[in-house]
């Protein structure tokens, strides 16, 4: 076992504070930084950090390089994409800046289904291509851990073929950055089936039996939603999935309170996502879960929507995350950094908050519970940033 030192950081944001307070009611003081810090890792786990004054005596003649001028913090992570598309939908932009609303786009041919069509129609070689360059522009904005999810192939093949490409870029990237596979076949009803309970019956259930023993998936995902799925699908979905031991993940609340929060609670989902429309009483249940709110403010930025009230979750205690939603139709936007300094003000957040929604909390949503701090006995993933402190990283909003 190779051990390393990284020594003479500037500042070292351990999260500690907010580890301890398992991410819940967070505030500056919970970022844990310390100052001319230094840390001793090896391949599984962080050995020691703290200030380089106190370097442990026998680890001093390991290898070592200074990172004078530099601040560490946890991996980023980036717990919700739609990263493997064919096409985009720059047009539907154009539309919506012109004046057109949901209906138009879908009526003209827009919105999933036409996304579905586009990755349809592109090849499995041109999809791993360009799926490729999109996780190496991720890597390259400092994120370290990162949600893919299927949902665009919307038949038997082609959502079985995206789980395994997906699959494919978790080797291939293995080693440069955690991913994790999330199965969203339940993403929206193509034309050709009469109804969700239909679509669910002849795709959604029997491919997840058919990828389970595979291994290759994570979590399962549903779009919960009025005209999409609905909560008998989402308890058909998550029954079937925990039985066969895959954690659950779901899009709740995004346009009206359907209680999408409250069954994901029920049935312990790792993360609900959106939340826009989430009552006090969906509130009030994530407070006392272990579910995480992931909220996705780059959604309301894009489509010119209102944001989900923050302030609300963060207040009731419960566990917030922010992630990109990065998707060709409402999000077309890979920094998860430049989202959360963006929505940072709009939220109400500190700067606690902000880091733990992009560190801790978001590995949470995936079930990570080994990372998003530096701690001793944690994971050791980094990211590491040319500025003398973490302040720094924020006010220039999304640069590494």
């Amino acid at each position: 076992m190779t051990i390393t030192a990284l020594r003479n950081f500037s500042e070292i944001v351990t999260m500690k504070g907010a580890y301890i307070k398992d991410g819940r009611n967070i505030t500056p003081e919970d970022l844990s930084i310390i100052y001319n810090a230094s840390i001793i890792v090896d391949e599984k786990e962080i050995l020691w950090v703290g200030e380089d004054c106190t370097f442990p005596e026998e680890h001093k003649s390991i290898s070592s390089q200074s990172y004078h001028g530099k601040t560490l913090t946890p991996g980023l992570v980036d717990c919700h994409t739609h990263l493997v598309f064919g096409g985009d939908r720059s047009h539907e932009y154009s539309m919506r800046l012109n004046g057109a609303d949901y209906q138009e786009i879908a009526s003209s041919g827009g919105g999933i289904l036409a996304t579905m069509k586009a990755t349809n129609e592109s090849s499995k070689e041109k999809l791993l291509e360009v799926s490729k360059e999109r996780v190496n522009n991720i890597i390259a904005r400092g994120v370290k851990t990162l949600e893919i999810k299927s949902g665009y192939g919307l038949n038997f093949e082609q959502e079985l073929e995206l789980s395994q490409l997906i699959g494919e870029l978790k080797e291939y990237f293995s080693g440069q950055i955690t991913i994790c596979n999330t199965f969203l076949a339940a993403h929206a009803v193509p034309k050709e089936f009469n109804s969700s309970h239909h679509y669910m019956q002849q795709v959604v259930i029997p491919l997840l039996k058919e990828l389970a023993p595979k291994k290759i998936i994570d979590a399962v995902d549903i779009f919960h939603e009025d005209g999409f799925f609905d909560s008998e699908d989402v308890t058909q979905l998550f029954e079937l999935a925990q039985g066969l031991n895959i954690d659950c993940k779901s899009h709740a609340d995004e346009f009206k309170d359907n209680q999408g929060a409250a069954l994901a609670v029920k049935f312990k989902a790792l993360s609900c996502d959106h939340l826009l429309c989430t009552s006090q009483n969906g509130i009030d249940l994530l407070a006392k879960s272990d579910t995480v709110a992931t909220l996705l403010p780059g959604t309301g930025f894009f489509l010119g929507k209102p944001q989900a009230n923050a302030r609300a979750f963060l207040d009731a205690g419960v566990k917030v995350a922010i992630a990109s939603d990065y998707n060709p139709g409402s999000c077309h936007c890979d920094n998860v950094l430049l989202m959360a300094a963006m929505a940072a003000p709009t939220y109400k957040m500190n700067i606690g908050e902000l880091w733990c929604a992009i560190t801790l909390n978001a590995a949470h949503a995936l079930g990570l519970k080994e990372r998003g701090a530096i701690i001793p006995g944690l994971t050791p993933s980094f990211t590491m940033f040319d500025a003398k402190s973490c302040d720094l990283i924020t006010y220039h909003w999304g640069k590494i």
